[in-house]
């Protein structure tokens, strides 16, 4: 079944570049949902019982002069992962099938999505060192393709700043990952996992986790490393924008506590203050920067940093209750601004722009069931309780109360107190956003505009989001019933 996960969106890929090019939307639909019922159907026979340990297993021969082997499989750390990214890639298929929305050059752009999809789902299947890589790598290309070919005015510069900025944190990382296989001698995650560093010398486990920490860092992205983000986001096309925010950014918070943690824990406990620092001055930066912001894409593309800044703090504390906040917050983060993301595009769709100062208000009064998505979108973001934004946020709060032996338990109160100011400064930018957008009068400039408000496959795209926003919100065991179990495992070496 995990075979079949990848091999469906890479056939598509192959087979709609020979389609009709008014079929290639439809096509994309069909093999996307085949992907995603493949998903739910592993996600139905899954075993919650023993999820700290990979299920769906593949594990063949791949190179055997140096003993590599494609070792595929789910735990109960990558499942979420995999059900919500094949969810985002459904749902983005299904937005450019609409009638409005048909791109140009369409089998190129669904070709480079399905491609996208089987880096991002093989990432998160993949239980060998090497193959995480390969995986991870093959993102890059179909996304840098996607923001230059579809993008906005400024795309060409945005799509070069996000393909440097990415490959130079992938060159690090797989210098990280060479110097764990040349120290141990094998590449088998679930091998490395067990030893839970055995062997290693403190220096060396130091050094490779900040190599590959230091590496992921720049998909999470990490403050200072995030300047690449907001102009992609802003330049890409919609579908870009949702697959950018909702999975390619919880690759490296994934590969963090995949590999890093578990398998260098002395250089985890060693480096994670440092983690935790970057984490939450992210947290602040990124809130600040939204005060500041004039378009609606780069201020929720800001507050990306913000809301990936408190996984960081999560797994930071080395905690399971930290890393199970950390895993939780990637599944909100990624729908709640995928969600945002949709939502922007069809504001962008009606206005012709997502400069706040021309929207100028009312869309309320406008398009009363955008607005009303919209609202709902940021209050989730920001963290009201009852939401799926809550649970995240909270929880890594709470674990930087009681981070593992080793690490300064005062120093993690410090990071608590400047985590819960970016709270209050998040709720600040929301707040302020939707006063300026969705609130007040629709300006003279609108008033004699005719555009619909949610058209019925905008419903059809945005629902599935909204249903698991409120549902994870109102019962997080949806998700941490799946993780805690594997992340336990995790910790203690398997």
């Amino acid at each position: 079944m995990t075979v079949l996960l990848l091999v469906l969106p890479l056939l598509g890929c192959l087979a709609v570049l020979g389609l009709p090019p008014k079929r290639a939307a439809a096509f994309g639909v069909a093999v996307t949902s085949a992907t995603l019922a493949t998903a739910l159907l592993m996600a139905a026979t899954f075993d919650y019982h023993r999820s700290g340990f990979a299920q769906f297993s593949v594990n063949a021969p791949w190179i055997p002069l140096i003993d590599l082997r494609i070792h595929l499989g789910v735990d109960g750390i990558s499942l979420p992962l995999v059900v919500l990214t094949a969810l985002l890639c459904a749902l983005c298929a299904g937005y450019l099938a609409r009638p409005s929305g048909q791109p140009e050059r369409p089998r190129a752009l669904v070709a480079l999505l399905l491609l996208t999809e089987v880096g991002m789902l093989g990432t998160f299947v993949a239980l060998n060192l090497l193959l995480f890589f390969v995986f991870f790598e093959v993102v890059l290309v179909p996304m840098y393709a996607v923001i230059a070919g579809w993008g906005g005015q400024r795309r060409a510069a945005a799509a070069r700043q996000f393909i440097l900025y990415t490959l130079l944190g992938s060159g690090v990382l797989l210098v990280g990952l060479l110097l764990l296989y040349s120290r141990t001698s094998t590449m088998d995650m679930v091998v490395l996992v067990g030893r839970a560093g055995t062997g290693l010398s403190h220096g060396v486990q130091v050094l490779g986790f900040l190599l590959i920490a230091g590496g992921l860092a720049v998909k999470v992205p990490v403050w200072p490393l995030h300047s690449w983000l907001p102009d992609a986001h802003t330049q890409a096309p919609t579908v870009g924008s949702v697959l950018l925010a909702g999975v390619l950014l919880k690759m490296g918070t994934y590969g963090m506590v995949r590999i890093a943690v578990p398998m260098l824990p002395e250089g985890a406990v060693a480096l994670a203050p440092a983690l935790g620092a970057l984490g939450v001055a992210g947290i602040v930066y990124a809130a600040l920067a939204c005060l500041a912001q004039r378009d609606l894409k780069r201020l929720i593309a800001f507050s990306s940093v913000g809301h990936m800044g408190f996984v960081l703090l999560g797994i930071a504390t080395l905690t399971p209750v930290g890393i199970n906040a950390a895993l939780l917050g990637n599944i909100a983060h990624g729908l709640i601004t995928g969600l945002l993301f949709f939502l922007v595009g069809g504001i962008a769709q009606r206005y012709g722009s997502t400069d706040i100062d021309r929207i100028g208000g009312g869309l309320l009064a406008k398009a009363p069931r955008l607005g009303s998505l919209l609202v709902f979108a940021a209050v989730a973001s920001l963290g009201l309780p009852g939401l799926a934004g809550f649970w995240g946020e909270m929880l890594a709060m709470l674990s930087a109360f009681r981070p593992a032996g080793g690490l300064n338990p005062a120093l993690y109160l410090v990071f608590l107190a400047v985590a819960g100011l970016g709270t209050v400064l998040t709720a600040a930018y929301f707040l302020v956003m939707l006063r300026r957008v969705a609130q007040g009068v629709v300006p003279p400039r609108w008033t004699a505009e005719r555009f619909g408000d949610v058209t019925a496959r905008e419903w059809v795209a945005w629902t599935p989001l909204l249903v698991l926003v409120l549902a994870i919100g109102l019962w997080p065991r949806i998700v941490l019933g799946v993780t805690d179990g594997a992340v336990r495992v995790l910790l203690r070496g398997g």
